[in-house]
């Protein structure tokens, strides 16, 4: 394999739709085993490849170097093979910072929710530190960890004027489920969800109705893998060709929805 996407279950992934829209390379999607991993590694036989749930962190001991989003974050995506020099990148953090940018939300000075502490919210909340966003407050089910309860969150919180989800709540085909009741939050000015399919999650759908900015996942996706490829590859990607590739998914998974 050249260049692709080793992760657990694949079956879900647009990663090859989308890499092969960015850039003339084929792109292959390599589901692996735990006890596969690390020969795989090992055997530095790829160019560029993507890393998703659960490799992220697994990958660090085998890479020679990390970039500051990977370090900071804790979790790498993408790693680009150089003269046999594994380097680990993270990509979630611009492709986030991107979708913040295109739907015309800016985070400086606002405290900020971010909805689960998963993998996904690590690079949110690094995106957020780059922002200059704050006081941001994480919420989970659980509370642990620093972060509060949705309880609590409606409690002490509903001053938020940003709101972040990346919890799968919402994800397709559970499209009918929510993380909360965006009601309360009366002072919320903008609601960014990550998940990506469907295109408009109920949170992001209820956030338009109560008169907040709202965008979900996909041009993330778009951007992320886009910086990945600029990783791959050395060529710059016009910010038009993201734009186009995200209104060619929306367009595919509307029309896949009607089937």
């Amino acid at each position: 394999m050249e260049y692709g996407l080793i992760g657990g279950k694949l079956g879900h992934s647009y990663s090859k739709i989308i890499h092969e829209k960015l850039a003339d390379y084929h792109y292959e999607l390599a589901p692996l085993q735990p006890e596969e991993l690390g020969p795989f590694l090992t055997a530095r036989t790829f160019q560029g490849i993507n890393v998703t749930i659960p490799y992220k962190k697994d990958v660090i001991p085998y890479l020679d170097e990390l970039d500051d989003d990977a370090r900071s974050i804790g979790a790498v995506n993408t790693i680009v093979n150089r003269s046999g020099r594994l380097t680990g990148h993270n990509t979630d953090c611009s492709g986030f910072r991107y979708m913040m940018k295109k739907a015309g939300v800016k985070a400086a000075g606002k405290k900020t929710l971010v909805l689960g502490t998963g993998g996904a919210a690590q690079a949110i909340l690094a995106a957020l530190s780059y922002e200059q966003a704050g006081p941001i407050i994480s919420v989970s089910r659980t509370g642990k960890g620093g972060a509060v309860t949705y309880e609590e969150s409606v409690r002490l919180h509903r001053d938020a004027r940003l709101i972040i989800n990346t919890t799968p709540a919402g994800m397709y085909p559970d499209v009918d489920a929510a993380p909360l009741d965006l009601t309360p939050y009366t002072d919320c000015e903008a609601v960014l969800d990550i998940i990506y399919n469907p295109s408009e999650t109920r949170l992001t759908a209820q956030a338009k109705a109560l008169g907040m900015k709202a965008a979900t996942g996909l041009t993330m996706l778009v951007a992320q893998a886009a910086c990945a490829c600029q990783l791959f590859t050395g060529q710059p990607i016009p910010e038009q060709r993201i734009d186009e590739i995200t209104e060619e998914l929306i367009q595919e998974l509307m029309e896949a929805r009607h089937e």
